[in-house]
This record gives structure tokens, C-alpha cells and sequence, in this order.
């Protein structure tokens, strides 16, 4: 079996910015040729076979501890040297000694998560979802993550834009003005006003609310039809946001900075707290750890919405597309966030000529072994801001 001889980490650079507002702050790529805000890239090479993976540290200005230092860090002094010798196949020894070693580094788990899987696809000549169950989904559809603006006219812009360019017919609007909720409300009723009853919308305000504004938002939003609230209260507050479902009168209530763990969603579950999982692979760990949730979402009777930007990253995109495309559409709402990686906000600087692509508001699983992303080389070293090997 392909044993790991070689670990390499890469911060590595884009060719444009993405800036967006949220109330955790700005969500920032940052300027070229600087290292924070951009994503670290995993290979690991064994008997022939090299397994990728890339995910980027989204803090700061995120609810995530990890920068590309702890990042980078972790691999070169610790889980690169434990991987020297290991069977890429041997994946749960591998993540058992890693939780003694390195127990809460969540992208670094979910970048070895990934890369292991993309290798074991490449051994086996077979795409990551057949790894993960099979094909349950050919054809995902993807949602529209708009930005928090003080002018409702841009929400609207934004909106129409994934909507009239790519078919998006899911959009969810960042919430959490410092002007209040009910501004936040007055921008999701002209929203609704632009893109009409047939557009699924959410609203995400990313903690920002105290349960009592949420239970007075989402009345006051009754009549232009909010179809989802995502964690609108602190992440700990289950009490609360149970409290919110039972007040919510159908609005679907779903947990995102509240589940970051198996536990986190055990206690979600235990406390009827919500009616959606935000699964976001790079912050509960990759694929291994997201089908164990959501088996206890199934358990519950909770539905599985797949989240996680993936800016500029097909490596990212493709591995959030393989672990929908693994689950039972019934089990899953209202659509896929990875959109980011697939070109719309500035193209992947490592795939100049990708095949995995919107269709429609939708996206195929790439259907090639592992992951299915092909890295062109020459612009992986023309891009690396930094590298490490460990062998």
C-alpha cells in the first residue's frame, strides 16, 4: 500500500482581491504578494501517488483560529513528521493520533482530510464521492452569498447578478448592521421586492442578534417570505436559538458557528435547537467528521445545507461538491455555497483551464480519480509565496 515519504506545505497567492463585509469584519483575500488572508496548499507524496489539498485560513475577521502560520506551523513541526511512513489508506490511526497531537487545528485536520482522500481516489482510480458512499447527487444546485451593505441597492445588484449571470435561484443576505435589525429587515423586504417569490432567501447574521430581536426580525419579515435564518445568535446560546425555532412559525432555523464538532451537533440535536446543519468541511475538520454529523442529522430528522465560500479554490470547491453529491437531495437544503471557488469572484490561479463548472445555477461532482482538480505546475511555483518540505 502507498506509504507518505514527503509532505509539502504552500501559502500560496491570487491574481484579484475579495472584500466583503460581515459583522465579524472584513472578509479579505488581501493584497498580492501578502501572506495573511491567503490559502495554504497540502501535497503529500507517496509511492507515485500525490494527494492535494487547499483551504484558506479565513481569520481574521472570522469565527476560525487558524492563519497560515498556525497553519503552516503545525505541518512542518508536527503532523508532517508523524505522516513519514504512514499508509494513506490508514486514515482513522492517522486522525486518532492526530486528536492527541493536535486536537483543535481544524484546517490543518481538514487540509490532511482532504489530501488523504484525494490520494486514496488516485490509488484507486476512483472520484472522492464513490470513497464517501456514492453518487447520490449528478447535479447540485449552488447558492448566492451576498455581502452586508449599508445601500439595500447593492444587495439587490448582487442578488440579480448570480441570478441573471450564472441561474442562481438561491441567495442569502448577510445581516448584522451596526444600524439594527430592523435595518436589516427593511434591506431583506426590498430584496425580496427585486427578485420575486420564486428565489429561495435567506438571511445570515452571523451572530449578531439577541434572541429577542431575532423572535422581532423574523415577524417582521413574515410577509416578504424569509425562508431560513442562519445562526443569528452567539454559538453557545442553544437555549436560545431553540427558543427562536419554536418561535420561527416555519422559517427553517440552521446552525453554522454552532456546529463546528460531532459534540457541537450531538447537543444541537439533544436541545431541538435547529432545522439545518451548516456544514463548513474546513471548520469541523474535512470529510470524515462532516458524514459523522451528518449521520446525526439523519438521527434527527435535521436537514444539511453545505457551506463554505472556497474562494478562488477548486481544490476547496471539489471537495465541498463531493460530500453533497454523497447525500440524498431530501437531505440537504437549500443549496451548495461553494460557488466562490467555481470563477465568479475571481478565477483559480492554479486551474487556468478548469472542467468543473456552473451549469445553470448548478455544478457537476468532478468525475476524475480523487478530487478530480488538475494542478497545472508551472503555475503552482509561479504562485507559491511559501513552501515547506518535510521528508
Amino acid at each position: 500500500m502507498p506509504k507518505i515519504d514527503r509532505v509539502e506545505i504552500r501559502v500560496t497567492d491570487y491574481t484579484s482581491r475579495l472584500k466583503r463585509t460581515t459583522m465579524h469584519g472584513d472578509y479579505d483575500t488581501g493584497a498580492s504578494g501578502t501572506l495573511l488572508g491567503k490559502p495554504c496548499l497540502l501535497r503529500i507524496f507517496a509511492d507515485g501517488i500525490t494527494g492535494y489539498a487547499q483551504v484558506r485560513p479565513t481569520t481574521p475577521g472570522h469565527s476560525m483560529p487558524d492563519t497560515w502560520k498556525s497553519v503552516s506551523g503545525a505541518f512542518e513541526e508536527i503532523i508532517g513528521p508523524m505522516l513519514i511512513g504512514r499508509d494513506i489508506f490508514d486514515i482513522n490511526a492517522i486522525f486518532a493520533e492526530f486528536d492527541m497531537v493536535l486536537p483543535y487545528n481544524p484546517v490543518v485536520r481538514t487540509m490532511l482530510d482532504f489530501a488523504l482522500h484525494d490520494a486514496q481516489g488516485k490509488a484507486t482510480n476512483q472520484p472522492v464521492h464513490n470513497l464517501l458512499g456514492g453518487l447520490s447527487q449528478e447535479l447540485l444546485p449552488l447558492e448566492w452569498s451576498i455581502s452586508m451593505y449599508d445601500d439595500p441597492q447593492q444587495s439587490i445588484n448582487d442578488a440579480l447578478r448570480g441570478k441573471q449571470e450564472f441561474g442562481i435561484n438561491v441567495a442569502c443576505l448577510k445581516a448584522g448592521s451596526p444600524k439594527g435589525w430592523r435595518h436589516d429587515v427593511m434591506c431583506f423586504e426590498k430584496l425580496r421586492e427585486s427578485c420575486g417569490p420564486e428565489m429561495e432567501l435567506g438571511m445570515d447574521p452571523n451572530t449578531a442578534w439577541s434572541v429577542p430581536d431575532t423572535v422581532l426580525a423574523l415577524e417582521a419579515c413574515r410577509d416578504a417570505r424569509l425562508d431560513y435564518i442562519e445562526q443569528p445568535i452567539e454559538r453557545r446560546d442553544h437555549a436560545g436559538l431553540a427558543h427562536i425555532r419554536r418561535s420561527a412559525r416555519g422559517t427553517k432555523v440552521m446552525a453554522d458557528e454552532a456546529v463546528m464538532s460531532v459534540q457541537d451537533a450531538y447537543d444541537l440535536a439533544k436541545a431541538e435547537a435547529c432545522d439545518v446543519f451548516c456544514v463548513k468541511l474546513y471548520r469541523m475538520g474535512g470529510l470524515k467528521i462532516a458524514q459523522k454529523i451528518a449521520g446525526i442529522a439523519e438521527g434527527a430528522n435535521i436537514l444539511i445545507n453545505i457551506g463554505g465560500l472556497a474562494v478562488m479554490s477548486q481544490l476547496e470547491a471539489a471537495a465541498a461538491a463531493h460530500f453533497y453529491a454523497s447525500l440524498p437531495a431530501r437531505r440537504c437544503m437549500p443549496a451548495g455555497e461553494f460557488i466562490f471557488g467555481l470563477g465568479v469572484s475571481g478565477e483559480d490561479p492554479l486551474v487556468p483551464e478548469p472542467d468543473f463548472k456552473i451549469e445553470n445555477g448548478h455544478v457537476r461532482p468532478p468525475a476524475g480519480p480523487g478530487l478530480g482538480i488538475n494542478i497545472d505546475e508551472k503555475a503552482l511555483e509561479k504562485y507559491t509565496l511559501y513552501k515547506e518540505v518535510i521528508s
